[in-house]
């Protein structure tokens, strides 16, 4: 377990002592040995009660494994099954109508929506992609992607091909024209752009071909300019989100535009999470002062990151602040970084980062204080930029089940405060509705919250496997790509921001929705992801920079808060369709349950292998057709929950599913041959941690509380680790 330091009755690892001493402690006002004193205090009264929340959910489910063992051979009770979850105290009586008290928060988050990005805090270069993400090149993210076919000679290639540039500015003139429409004509007609004085105040003059004269449909939205001798900058705002025009005909691509804009520039995503959960493989107190190190990095402005792009060395830091002259003359600035919230960890697991009386001591605790002791150097004002301009912390809360999980998420983080010295409710929460009993009594998780909820969204792979490991001995559920036709995931969907909305969320805080997972087709996502601003929510996962920009247009399109207010007291979700289980009617063919088999293992495997042995939380793996998709522990989560439930109900044997992975295993090492870190698995099974890993979560996948991957991905991880 490496070396420690006591101090009081705690012993820290060095690396996560070091860390605290040397730099997050300094500047800060608070001694370290004081901040292990007083988590230490925190732990004694906080510890027992996280240990009786997790007993409580132990008990839950024993009995609603019990209920449906019990009742197995007979018809589904509906109504038997509802009364019996309210006996248990699973499914809570909604209380009476109110409206979260929530203060002091950044307008990225209470009133403007857009784009959010989900990124691993421990890579410094992706974090600062994600934070430098606030502004994307339009042009940029139309040539590189599949936005625009490659037909009729618009190919990508290797040099720039004009033929697709001429694609990309007509695209662009036909987005402006629906986010910043003219008074007449068309961006696409326009020869030039220019600022234009009347009476004191700036105005966008714009000359269309045959040169005719305009300007904006709605002057007000131009908002700025800058002006650097024949370069001109033009700050448009359409539905709070600002447009770059970029005006320069000696540069090749203004110079190919009649209109000399040589690239349109968006505010793309919003709102940044940094995360320490689901996309990281963080496993000792050597990980967790990596995490720790880029978020104080990202909070104070000093974080770097250097690596090799072709043959030259790319050094990265946090963007500035980008400035402008307004239409009255004054000088005003936007923020060139995404407003930063970070994802603590739940409440299951342990961590040896810190053992107390030489037990392992509940990792979210330990995630919330060091995460008040950071915010520390931004209260004193001494970041280099500064997050928040209202001085708050937002922290995103995981995998809480129900209502009196949120109240002690509450009570960590006000013990936390109190630790540290920052003002009370200074750390507001996320909470992430991706469990089942925090779906069904959202609206009272909320409620015990009031005062610190800036946030909550719809996950559908962690909820789905959530659905399938509180329902496991129910019966077999139906196939993953029939999962998304359930009942239950539209009135899902529909509740979450039903609730929401109820609970005075509108201009106050985020309702979000979930991740788009296939990096590489882009022009899928712009036809699909408009229905996330279209059923008004304020903000949802991309996985890119790229993508936010790309998705930030559908914002334009879309007037989110006049989509909420128009939904504001129409209740649409049922909550019998939301306890409705997803179980499998009539039988699969041979061929049909080998292939989800197939898919599921070849995904566990091509997940887990680089997660094991490579400490890589979060990544594009090769599906079994070789699409890229985005893979956390969520993926992971529901591909091992549904061969487990299936297996245990006889859809499949134990013996076919572990011929499944190890054949799948000979695919993944295929598909990642060209790695030179990668450890093949089929090579020796019995040597491979990483193919026991996987084979771990599948056959002791009844086992998992909730189903979660952590306990064991963190036990084999340390194996690894111990091998050095």
């Amino acid at each position: 377990m490496g070396q420690r330091v006591r101090i009081g009755n705690l012993e820290i690892s060095s690396p996560l002592h070091d860390c605290v001493a040397n730099d997050i402690a300094p500047g800060t006002g608070l001694a370290p040995e004081e901040f292990w004193r007083n988590l230490e205090a925190a732990l004694r009264e906080l510890q027992p009660r996280n240990k009786e929340l997790l007993a409580v959910r132990d008990r839950m489910q024993e009995a609603i494994d019990r209920w449906h063992i019990e009742n197995r051979g007979k018809p589904h009770d509906a109504a038997a099954y509802k009364q019996y979850l309210i006996s248990l105290g699973y499914l809570r009586p909604a209380g009476e109508d109110f409206s979260i008290t929530v203060e002091n928060v950044d307008p990225e988050i209470a009133t403007i929506a857009g784009p959010q990005l989900v990124v691993p805090v421990t890579n410094a270069r992706y974090a600062l992609n994600a934070a430098n993400a606030r502004w994307g090149s339009l042009y940029d993210a139309l040539y590189g992607t599949d936005v625009l076919p490659e037909s009729n000679g618009a190919e990508k290639g290797p040099q720039y091909n004009p033929v697709r540039g001429a694609r990309v500015i007509e695209y662009a003139a036909e987005f402006l024209d629906t986010a910043a429409p003219l008074a007449k004509g068309s961006h696409a007609e326009v020869v030039a752009y220019a600022v234009s004085d009347k009476g004191g105040v700036k105005t966008l003059h714009v000359t269309l071909a045959g040169d005719s004269s305009t300007g904006l449909a709605n002057p007000a939205q131009f908002s700025g300019y800058v002006e650097e001798g024949e370069r001109l900058t033009i700050l448009l705002r359409n539905n709070g989100l600002h447009i770059e025009l970029l005006v320069d005909r000696s540069h090749p691509i203004g110079a190919q535009n009649p209109s000399g804009i040589k690239d349109v520039v968006l505010e793309a995503a919003m709102t940044t999470i940094n995360d320490c959960e689901d996309s990281v493989a963080v496993v000792d107190g050597e990980d967790k002062a990596l995490a720790y190190g880029n978020w104080l990095g990202l909070i104070k402005g000093t974080l770097t990151a250097s690596f090799p792009k072709g043959k030259t060395m790319v050094d990265r830091s946090l963007n500035p602040d980008r400035t402008y002259t307004a239409p009255d003359g004054s000088s005003m600035a936007l923020s060139g970084r995404s407003m930063l919230l970070i994802r603590n960890v739940g409440h299951l697991m342990t961590t040896d980062a810190v053992l107390m009386d030489g037990n392992e001591i509940p990792e979210g605790i330990l995630d919330a204080f060091v995460t008040a002791y950071v915010a520390l150097h931004e209260h004193k004002g001494t970041a280099r930029y500064g997050n928040s301009k209202t001085g708050s912390v937002y922290i995103v809360k995981p995998k809480m089940h129900g209502p009196d999980e949120v109240a002690f998420a509450c009570d960590i983080f006000a013990a936390a405060e109190k630790a540290t010295g920052l003002p009370a409710r200074t750390l507001k929460i996320g909470i992430m509705d991706e469990e089942r009993r925090t779906t069904l009594n959202l609206k009272e998780c909320i409620r015990a919250a009031k005062d610190r909820v800036i946030f909550i969204n719809t996950g559908f792979l962690d909820r789905t496997g959530d659905e399938i490991h509180t329902s496991m001995e129910a019966g077999p559920m139906v196939r993953k790509n029939d999962m998304k036709s359930q009942p239950w995931i539209a009135a899902y969907e529909d509740w979450n921001v039903d609730v929401g909305l109820a609970a005075g969320f509108h201009k106050r805080a985020q309702i979000g929705k979930g991740m788009w997972p296939k990096p590489d087709m882009m022009a899928e996502m712009m036809v699909a992801k408009i229905g996330h601003p279209k059923a008004a929510a304020n903000c949802a996962w991309v996985p890119s920079p790229t993508a936010a920009t790309l998705h930030a247009m559908h914002y334009h399109m879309v007037d989110v808060f006049a989509q909420q207010a128009a939904l504001i007291g129409k209740p649409r979700a049922s909550l019998d369709d939301l306890i409705a289980m997803p179980l499998l009617t009539g039988t699969l063919s041979a061929e049909e349950v080998q292939r989800e088999l197939d898919n599921n293992a070849q995904g566990i495997l091509g997940y887990v292998v680089r997660w094991i042995d490579q400490g890589i939380g979060c990544s594009k793996v090769p599906d079994i057709t070789d699409v890229g998709l985005m893979e956390d522990r969520a993926t992971l989560r529901i591909s091992s929950q549904y061969i487990a439930n299936w297996m245990h109900h006889g859809v499949c044997s134990p013996e076919q599913v572990m011929e499944t992975m190890r054949r799948m295993a000979a695919v993944v090492d295929r598909q990642n041959e060209g790695d030179p870190l990668y450890k093949p698995m089929a090579a020796n099974f019995e040597a491979s941690i990483a193919f026991k890993a996987a084979c771990d979560l599948v056959f002791k996948g009844r086992q998992q509380p909730s189903g979660y991957t952590e306990p064991i991905l963190h036990a084999r991880r340390r194996e690894v680790k111990a091998q050095g």
